[in-house]
């Protein structure tokens, strides 16, 4: 066989069916990083000596090794945006054949197992430029050991197809003690860049605000009182990360040109630090007022009433009755203004400091750790349907969710995780905690162990709590980490119980079915699940995978395969086979056979197609109940007519079996 024009392709040649597994999800890097690297690169460190970081990491790329380089240091150093400049500068050398550059993506880390990654599903496409980050997860790995030697033979095979592939580690994990060939592609981050050439450079070559730069002027005043530019200050050449310098120059560049709209930005950079410490310090024996602060920053923007109303039953007081009291001390929009609030037309917000909020409810999680339960208990009453925090459920879940990334503590996400079962198990409410779950899942840093703790309690046996993982598997969370997403619905529907946890889990299994590129990986896990384990949960899946009632497209499509495909027919048929013999889905097997009876009616399916596949079913489990009582009936249940005519077009028996005297009562007997 002569094989040509194969520069960059992958050739499979087999004698049959070739089937892969589904590869880990790619998603395309950020513009905005994109830009930073091509128009803001900055490679001189604080001490103005030069950060090789990403030239040592191309000379590897360019050698005529594996095309892999392993970026490693602590955090804060810009290992990502230097592993993506490394990228970008190969694609700029090495062009496919039609002269297009390298397409620049990443890798999701969407592992079934993050100790023990499975490197088989690391994607491979031709002339791509991948980046991996693994630094919040390598420090778990099982055997780093059989990880790190299997991305370099990956690596080997992405070189002959044109790619390149850029691990971001922590500062110890890659074990490169191991040996030398692990040894080799290791690039360690020695030093970061200047913090103010950073910032200079977003101003001038990202915002187009060169004039701006002025503020970041590092030159001594004459004076002696400090640097010319007044913002030059807030950074540190030995402490300040590139991000930190980034934050900076995208508020100066939002800024009003002004010396108020200055500090302004100065303040919001700082995160407020001098301002909160002013007002609890004027509050220290004023707790009515601290209480009127927090009310502030979760209700911003309600009335000033009922923020007043929100922080008397943070302090566990009835409100006032007695009107000397009342009609004492200061009024309430001046206390609302003593704490920094803006009071206007009756109604106090804090939005206008924007992190101001943020700024007051991580001082206040550091400094009075006694108050945490208190402070979830009393969210958990103002959110409540009906009251006051019901309409800022999305505000308050951000600040909750920032300040557990703040901390990078996984206790406060576990303190949140306490929250679910308190009680309260209204939608709004669980709903709230999985937007915090999601987002913290899906945080630099924090998200590998929130996602582990996703793990732990998708098995856990409160309803509640297997509810909200659920929900967080409903939302972003299984954008990017389909794989795990799978992984934790399969706890839940492996519940004794079909109770609401598991109905919100199928709803999920469905939801993520449906989305672009997910139904193949989603298909063969559920066959796997319920053919090849006999996973209860893989009956449910499969049952709630292929029901059309609420949308039928997955069904169409998988129907639509199995007529043009005998494999996936076949395993339609196992399916159905694995679950039928099941008798705790019983149920569920007849409402999906009526289902289809109801669906095949309203030509949402191929109607030959179907009574196929139900003839072929039924006729192998004539005598389980499901089957039965679809076929022959049951007492006291009427079929309507897109039922009684599947019945007829089975082609079936036209009487039920005798019943066996082993068996009981059966569903048919009057």
């Amino acid at each position: 066989m002569d094989v040509r024009g194969n520069d960059r392709s992958r050739i499979i040649i087999a004698g049959g069916n070739v089937t892969e597994k589904e590869p880990l999800l790619v998603t395309d890097i950020p513009d905005v990083e994109l830009d930073v690297v091509r128009r803001a690169w900055v490679s001189t460190g604080p001490d103005e000596g030069n950060v090789s970081t990403a030239t040592d990491a191309f000379a590897l790329l360019a050698s005529d090794g594996p095309a892999l380089a392993v970026i490693a240091g602590p955090a804060g150093y810009g290992k990502r945006t230097a592993g993506i400049r490394v990228l970008w500068e190969v694609s700029q050398a090495e062009q496919t054949e039609d002269g297009r550059a390298l397409t620049l993506a990443e890798i999701q880390p969407d592992w079934d197992k993050p100790e023990a990654p499975d490197t088989s599903l690391l994607p491979d496409e031709p002339g791509t430029g991948y980046v991996l980050d693994v630094a919040a997860e390598i420090s778990g790995w099982e055997r780093p050991g059989d990880v790190a030697r299997a991305l370099l033979t990956h690596a080997e095979a992405l070189r002959r197809v044109g790619s390149y592939l850029v691990v971001i580690a922590d500062e110890h994990g890659w074990p490169e003690e191991l040996s030398g060939t692990l040894a080799r592609p290791l690039v360690r981050v020695k030093a970061r860049p200047s913090p103010h050439r950073v910032a200079t450079a977003h101003l001038e070559y990202l915002y187009r605000k060169p004039e701006r730069i002025r503020w970041l002027n590092t030159a001594s005043s004459t004076t002696g009182t400090g640097l010319i530019g007044s913002a030059a200050h807030l950074l540190n050449k030995e402490t300040s990360t590139p991000a930190d310098a980034a934050r900076l120059a995208a508020l100066l560049a939002q800024a009003e040109d002004s010396p108020d709209g200055l500090k302004k930005a100065l303040a919001t950079f700082q995160q407020w630090r001098n301002e909160v410490k002013d007002v609890f310090k004027k509050t220290k024996n004023l707790p009515a007022d601290r209480a009127l602060l927090i009310a502030a920053l979760f209700l911003s923007g309600d009335t000033a009433l009922s923020i007043q109303d929100a922080a008397q039953r943070l302090l566990g007081k009835p409100a006032e009755t007695n009107v000397e009291v009342i009609l004492s001390g200061p009024d309430l929009s001046t206390r609302l203004r003593e704490v920094n609030a803006e009071v206007a037309e009756r109604h106090a917000i804090l939005d206008h400091r924007p992190g101001y909020a943020q700024a007051v409810l991580n001082h206040l999680w550091q400094q009075r750790p006694d108050i945490h339960p208190h402070l979830l208990k009393w969210l958990d009453e103002i959110t409540a349907p009906g009251e006051s925090g019901s309409t800022r459920l999305a505000a308050i879940s951000d600040l909750l969710v920032e300040l557990a990334i703040a901390e990078n503590d996984i206790k406060v996400i576990e303190q949140i995780r306490t929250w679910i079962d308190n009680g309260n198990n209204g939608d709004e409410h669980l709903q709230l905690i999985a937007d915090v779950f999601t987002k913290a899942a899906e945080a630099d840093g924090l998200g590998a162990k929130v996602r582990a703790r996703l793990l732990d309690w998708a098995q856990a046996d409160a309803e509640p709590v297997a509810k909200v993982i659920a929900l967080v598997c409903q939302g972003e969370f299984a954008d990017h980490f389909p794989r795990q997403a799978l992984v934790r619905l399969r706890h839940i529907l492996d519940r004794a119980e079909p109770d609401d946890a598991v109905r919100v889990a199928e709803e999920a299994l469905s939801a993520l079915a449906a989305r672009p590129r997910q139904l193949l990986r989603v298909w063969g896990m559920v066959v796997k699940w319920a053919t090849e384990q006999g996973h209860l949960a893989g009956h449910r899946a499969f049952l709630s995978l292929l029901d059309p009632q609420n949308d039928p497209y997955v069904l169409q499509v998988l129907l639509d395969a199995a007529g043009q495909n005998a494999e996936v027919k076949e395993a339609l048929l196992r399916g159905w086979r694995a679950a039928l013999a099941d008798s705790r889905v019983s149920t569920q097997c007849r409402d999906l056979m009526i289902a289809w009876a109801h669906a095949r009616s309203e030509a949402l399916v191929p109607h030959d197609l179907v009574t196929g596949i139900l003839r072929q079913v039924v006729t192998e489990h004539m005598y389980t109940s499901p089957v039965a009582a679809f076929v022959f009936g049951e007492a006291g249940v009427q079929y309507d007519e897109p039922v009684i005519a599947l019945r007829r077009d089975l082609q079936l028996p036209i009487r039920p079996p005798a019943p066996q005297p082993s068996m009981g009562s059966q569903p048919w007997e009057s």
